[in-house]
């Protein structure tokens, strides 16, 4: 699909499809809920391995096609402890997050005020490809990692 903004349609179909492009995707809960005739929240989470979970909730309106974010937050979460979050909140006193304004992550330590620039986030174009190939590239890498070093387990039983 070319542009998954082009319609709402589109872009409900992008969202009950993305275990399809990225199999690292273990489940989602995304849904796609309309609100009126112009107005779209997208609400859930897609989980991946090593209980990593990212929390979905962009809101996308339509009454120009093609659709544009209206807002969003990303948040990304392993087990209970929250890793970081994109969100396009404007601090347009902040010089160091002029280069993406209003698009920042939130990121440790001091997670809540510590921001930092975030290339690619948009509001024309779907951001979640880019949050969860950042996913893939970061802590799906890192739990690859460490299974690999573990010592393999012997099928056969110890002889007594």
């Amino acid at each position: 699909m070319s542009n998954e903004l082009r319609t709402p349609e589109d872009y409900e179909l992008f969202i009950y499809s993305l275990a399809e492009t990225f199999p690292c995707i273990e489940h989602s809960t995304l849904r796609f809920i309309r609100r009126g005739g112009s107005l779209a929240r997208i609400e859930g989470e897609v989980h991946f391995p090593g209980d990593v979970r990212l929390v979905v909730r962009p809101r996308i309106v339509y009454h120009r096609l093609p659709a544009m974010i209206d807002g969003y937050g990303y948040e990304v979460w392993r087990a209970s402890a929250k890793l970081y979050w994109y969100d396009p909140q404007p601090h347009p006193d902040d010089p160091s997050l002029q280069s993406t304004q209003p698009h920042h992550k939130h990121v440790h330590p001091d997670i809540k005020h510590h921001r930092v620039p975030a290339p690619g986030m948009s509001f024309s174009q779907p951001n979640l490809p880019r949050v969860i190939q950042e996913i893939m590239e970061t802590l799906l890498s890192e739990e690859a990692d460490k299974s690999s070093q573990q010592p393999e387990k012997s099928s056969t039983p110890a002889l007594s």
